[in-house]
């Protein structure tokens, strides 16, 4: 019956984009390690990419999270260009950095309204249609590219002429022509043509149906506030709701087949890519011996009790910060009876022993979310009403 089991969730993880290959298979944290997860829901993701070098974590995530919901819609695996929604958010930006005459931030970083407001203005496009990268590359590698548009603006913004060039954005757009292509006005794809506007229709991804929620006390709940984190440059507002109602909500969306675009801080000890594991030890790291330093993702242990207080402290003297983006496809229980997500991550395959996936415990979810993207439908109905958020 075991075996029959294991080769049942193969089945199940294989149809659903999971890459098992070889490895020890995603019952463990790491090969030999000393967690053990039983999955009890899973939904269907595409491959995992990597972002390489590049800041670009908050449109992997959120690609990822919009080629689940196609997948949810019935019309199959889309391998979404990124770089698509890289470029037309540069030039977002670069009229932002103008207009506050460089005084607020540009670079590569964002948030998943970002992809949204692409989606609504620009479409999208697949990435067999459009790479966004040079002839050879198939990873991003931005460090140049953030340093030259960058650059170019600051140049503009000395206005030698005594007023910002009309020509400013006509020389922008060359630049981002050179650095990730020109974009096709329209294009064929599996046998019909699309304009990027008429492809998203198709796949009937509607940007009003997705919101960004969040949980802090220094704003009223059940309201919208913006976001304070620097990669917030288009100023997106998320709506504001208690920690356990964060909580029900990202339960419910995976529970009802919706996955989650996560933003997060992953700078903590507790996280580990390579343990495959994020959690929040009872003890403060500064306080263990080496013992349990060295021990730490060893096998199950104890974590800290989070609540509203405690999350807002640490968000409040910035030890949480928004640091990377991911995608929640799953939910498991180890062999305590412990909750975690199943995390989509967007660093490669190579990186741990679970093919680019982690689990996330359920404290370290409450304690470091800086905020959740889900489809409007995925919200429990009493949570929606008390939001204002019409269904329909």
């Amino acid at each position: 019956m075991q075996k029959l089991m294991g080769y049942v969730l193969w089945l199940v993880l294989s149809f659903s984009g999971f890459v098992v290959s070889a490895q020890p298979g995603i019952n463990t944290n790491k090969k030999g390690g000393g967690y053990t997860f039983t999955i009890s829901k899973m939904i269907e993701a595409t491959p995992v990419k990597n972002q390489f070098k590049s800041g670009t974590c908050w449109v992997f995530s959120t690609n990822s999270f919009i080629e689940s919901e196609i997948l949810r819609l019935g019309h199959g695996q889309i391998n979404l260009s990124e770089m698509y929604v890289v470029r037309n958010m540069y030039l977002q930006k670069a009229e932002h950095y103008l207009r506050y005459q460089g005084n607020t931030n540009f670079g590569d970083g964002g948030e998943p309204h970002d992809v949204i407001n692409t989606i609504r203005q620009f479409g999208l496009i697949p990435f067999e249609v459009y790479s966004g990268m040079p002839a050879g590359q198939n990873k991003p590698v931005h460090g140049e590219i953030n340093a030259v548009l960058k650059s170019m603006l600051d140049a503009m913004l000395k206005l030698h002429d005594g007023a910002l060039n009309k020509n400013w954005k006509a020389a922008f757009t060359g630049a981002l022509d050179g650095y990730f292509g020109t974009p096709p006005a329209s294009f064929n794809f599996q046998g019909k043509t699309y304009t990027p506007q008429s492809f998203a229709k198709s796949l009937e991804i509607n940007p009003d149906d997705y919101v960004e929620i969040t949980s802090f006390s220094h704003h009223p709940f059940y309201s919208q506030f913006i976001l304070e984190v620097p990669d917030n440059w288009a100023n997106g507002e998320a709506y504001n709701v208690p920690l356990q109602d964060l909580l029900r909500i990202a339960d419910n969306a995976v529970n009802e087949n919706y996955s989650i675009a996560w933003a997060s801080d992953v700078s903590e000890k507790g996280f580990s890519f390579k343990n495959g594991l994020a959690i929040v030890p009872q003890k403060n790291y500064e306080d263990m011996t080496q013992a349990e330093k060295d021990s730490l993702f060893a096998k199950p242990g104890p974590e800290k009790e989070i609540n509203q207080a405690n999350r807002q402290e640490a968000f409040d003297n910035l030890s949480t910060t928004d640091d990377h983006g991911m995608q929640i496809v799953g939910i498991a229980n180890d062999q305590t009876g412990k909750r975690y997500y199943l995390v989509k991550n967007s660093w490669g395959t190579d990186k741990n022993d679970l093919d680019g996936y982690f689990y996330c415990s359920v404290p370290y979810f409450l304690y470091k979310t800086t905020c959740i993207m889900v489809n409007k439908h995925a919200l429990p109905k009493d949570i929606a009403e008390k939001l204002g958020i019409k269904m329909q």
